[in-house]
């Protein structure tokens, strides 16, 4: 009596189905192994801080960081660090000049205060300086008397430039934008003070 093997369904449909999983397991690692390297690719990961050369950066050392009650004479303008109010001015956009002596507790802050001639900078300009800065840290503001028509200030820091599309803007807060060399990195940049024209 001979006899015959033959292959039960049950067991071949669940090696069919093992098959299958598996190669769609590989196929999908394959497909996310993939997109993760492009996006590395495409996106490279930012540049270390200390790694960014800006032209035209001015750096100040030696600042004092003393709360006063009195108006503050200070040597560069806008002000880059140095003696200031004890209420820090909340970031934000103002459509009105903002108090130096908050501005600069601010920057004591690690906020990036942006200062731009009103009358050099269309308001298409001033939307578009806007959307190039981080909505947190930062403080948008005109400024009188600028010898340029935009100015970024963080402690110790500045660089002057004269329109929202220049790459320095960029490097300027990759640098400098919550920036560890500020005396109190990361503290409250809200609850201090509202000056008047704060529209965000």
């Amino acid at each position: 009596m001979s006899t015959k093997l033959t292959a039960d369904p049950e067991a071949k449909a669940e090696r069919r189905r093992k098959v299958l999983v598996g190669a769609g397991a590989l196929t999908a690692i394959a497909v996310v192994g993939g997109l993760v390297t492009l996006a590395v690719i495409q996106n490279p990961p930012p540049q270390a801080r200390e790694d960014i050369e800006i032209a035209g950066l001015q750096t100040f050392e030696g600042l004092s960081a003393n709360h006063v009650s009195t108006p503050v004479d200070y040597e560069q303008s806008p002000p880059v660090g140095g003696d200031h109010a004890s209420a820090w001015l909340n970031f934000g956009v103002y459509t009105e000049p903002v108090p130096n002596e908050n501005a600069v507790h601010a920057l004591e802050h690690g906020a990036a205060w942006v200062a731009y001639d009103s009358e050099a900078l269309s308001q298409e300009q001033v939307d578009a300086l806007r959307t190039a800065l981080p909505a947190a840290y930062v403080v948008l503001a005109p400024y009188e008397g600028l010898d340029s028509p935009i100015v970024l200030s963080a402690w110790q820091a500045q660089v002057a430039v004269d329109s929202p599309e220049d790459e320095r803007i960029e490097q300027f807060v990759a640098e400098y934008w919550q920036s560890p060399d500020a005396p109190e990195p990361g503290a409250a940049c809200t609850g201090g003070l509202d000056a008047p024209g704060r529209i965000a």
